[in-house]
This record gives structure tokens, C-alpha cells and sequence, in this order.
């Protein structure tokens, strides 16, 4: 009969010593309990580590809710320079643009990334964020490298509609103009009561209306989808109210219902 021998031979890193006798036999193919475990240890760390970077891509998200949430706190507690309260009860949609600028430059055109929040079927609760980047090859509001925030309220459900597109500009596929400044929208304009975005910009703590026409808005697909889990569209986010908001825009559904609890108009039907 074939008789069994252990030889020495290392068929992997991990030390699986199974191997032929020189008999022809199979002689022992003894499974090292410690190495397997190593093995498996290896495996675990490495999922681990996948999983973290994942966490990490999210956490760059909540921190991008969590700029935008500072912006609406900040310029809504400066009433008689901010944006006035009865047209923020109009808006069905708020977009903010945290300032990202470091250096007098803006790379490939792009300004910087931002949140887009809508209420609910247009006229009920602050709902989940979209998430998008605003920029264009002539960037008014970079002057000298200095770090703007900027925050634009969309007035109407046809506007909202138009900024689902994967890309959009502003000015041309969709009205825009600079929003009026205080209190109220008493003094406001006749362009600034009909148009479909009404824009704002501070710097350094100065803050004004801001014409966006000539950039461009883009719906970033990816950022939504690390920060929800799951690939989901804008329409899905914005408009269908199926997508829960996630616990890092909490905050901002916060200050956005301090700031204006109620307001809008309803969603025209599909």
C-alpha cells in the first residue's frame, strides 16, 4: 500500500505542506491551523481597509453638508444684509457653494462643489441634498483668489426641473439673475421677481447679490452616490422624495426649517 510521508515543500506563502511521497503516495497533507488563520486574518484586513476608504469618501461629503450648513447660519443671522426672508419663503430650492479657493487660480474651470436642497414636493419640508459642481471658464466671483461662498435660490418647480440635466447653464437654459439684499424683496426688481434662480455671493464677509449667468452647473453623480450608498439620480433626490436624507444633511434640513419652516409652491405634475 502507498505509504504517507510529509516533505517539506511550501506550495504558498501561508505553508499549505500537502505534497506526493517519492513513492507515489499521497503522504500527509497537514493543514497548519495557525497559518490558516493567518490567511484569513489577511483577508479580513484587507476588507477592512476597503471598507475605511470607503467611510473616508463619505465623511468628505458630510463635511461638505456640514461647510454648507455654516454658510445658511451665517448669512441668515445678518437679517438686514442677508437674504430676505419672504423670498427665501418662495424658494422651493436652495443651493449653497461653500468657498474652496486656495490660490488665485481655478483648476480646469470648475469653482467648487455644492448642495442642493428642495422641499419636499416643492412646498413641504426641507428634503435630501443633490450634490453638484459650479464653475465655467470666466469665473465673475474670482477675484484675486479669494474664497467666496456662494448660495442661489431656485424659485419655481420649471427651474428645478432644468437643473436635474446632467449639465446646465446658467443664464441661458435656465433665468438667473443677482438677488436683491435685507429684510424683505420689497425693492426687488422686476427680473429679480420672475426669474427662476436669484444668486448671492459673500466674501469676506461682505455679502451682495451675484449673477451667475455663463456658469455652468453639473450634477455630480458620483459624490451621490458615496454619499447615499447607491447610484440615484437628482430627479430621485429632488423631486420623487424616494431617496431618505441622509443623517449628515440633518443639520442643514435643521437650518433650513429655523430659517423658513413653510413656503414654496407644489411641483407641477410629471
Amino acid at each position: 500500500m502507498f505509504g504517507y510521508q510529509e516533505v517539506p515543500w511550501d506550495l504558498d506563502p501561508f505553508g499549505w505542506l500537502i505534497a506526493l511521497s517519492p513513492e507515489g503516495g499521497v503522504q500527509g497533507g497537514t493543514h497548519k491551523m495557525r497559518k490558516l488563520i493567518g490567511l484569513l486574518t489577511v483577508l479580513l484586513l484587507c476588507g477592512t481597509t476597503v471598507a475605511v476608504q470607503g467611510s473616508t469618501e463619505v465623511s468628505k461629503e458630510a463635511k461638505q453638508l456640514e461647510k454648507a450648513t455654516d454658510v445658511i447660519n451665517e448669512i441668515m443671522q445678518a437679517p438686514d444684509k442677508g437674504i430676505p426672508s419672504d423670498l427665501l419663503d418662495k424658494a422651493v430650492c436652495v443651493g449653497v457653494v461653500p468657498s474652496e479657493i486656495k490660490g488665485a487660480f481655478v483648476v480646469g474651470g470648475t469653482y467648487g462643489r455644492g448642495v442642493l436642497v428642495c422641499r419636499e414636493h416643492g412646498n413641504g419640508p426641507w428634503g435630501a441634498p443633490s450634490l453638484f459642481t459650479l464653475g465655467g471658464a470666466n469665473i465673475g466671483f474670482q477675484i484675486g483668489g479669494k474664497a467666496t461662498d456662494v448660495v442661489f435660490l431656485v424659485m419655481n418647480g420649471a427651474g428645478v426641473k432644468k437643473l436635474l440635466q446632467d449639465s446646465v447653464k446658467l443664464g441661458a437654459e435656465v433665468s438667473a439673475t443677482a438677488g436683491p439684499v435685507g429684510r424683505t424683496a420689497e425693492g426687488a426688481t422686476d427680473a429679480q421677481l420672475h426669474a427662476e434662480i436669484v444668486s448671492y455671493s459673500r466674501t469676506r464677509g461682505l455679502f451682495g447679490g451675484l449673477s451667475l449667468d455663463g456658469q455652468v452647473l453639473k450634477q455630480d453623480t458620483d459624490d451621490n452616490e458615496r454619499l447615499y450608498g447607491r447610484r440615484v439620480s437628482p430627479k430621485e433626490i429632488l423631486i420623487s422624495d424616494v431617496v431618505k436624507s441622509p443623517p449628515a444633511a440633518a443639520p442643514l434640513d435643521k437650518a433650513l426649517m429655523k430659517y423658513s419652516p413653510q413656503g414654496g409652491t407644489p411641483f407641477p405634475a410629471a
